[in-house]
């Protein structure tokens, strides 16, 4: 009999969400979410409807270390972040 082993997700524990300034455009934010998330056309266009719409969205689960990183460029790119601990819903 074989046993199954199970692997920890490699997406780490915490997660950056996304707030509405009412002071970025449409395009500014895509282009950040792009550059710097690495989020495909799409996936920024989504996350940029979804923050206008109800007012954030998480928009990267990773590591403490990778989203730290990613926060700080955000927050230069004058975009209103938050960095938490991720908890499953």
């Amino acid at each position: 009999m074989l046993k199954k082993v199970s692997e920890k997700s490699k997406r780490g524990q915490f997660e950056i969400v996304l707030h509405n300034d009412n002071h970025n455009s449409f395009d500014h934010v895509i282009t950040c979410l792009m550059e710097i998330c690495g989020h495909n056309e799409l996936q920024a266009y989504q996350c940029a409807l979804i923050v206008d719409s109800i007012g954030a969205c998480s928009i990267c689960t990773d590591t403490y270390d990778e989203c730290l990183k990613m926060d700080m460029f955000l927050k230069k790119s004058r975009l209103k972040t938050t960095l938490k601990k991720y908890k499953k819903s």
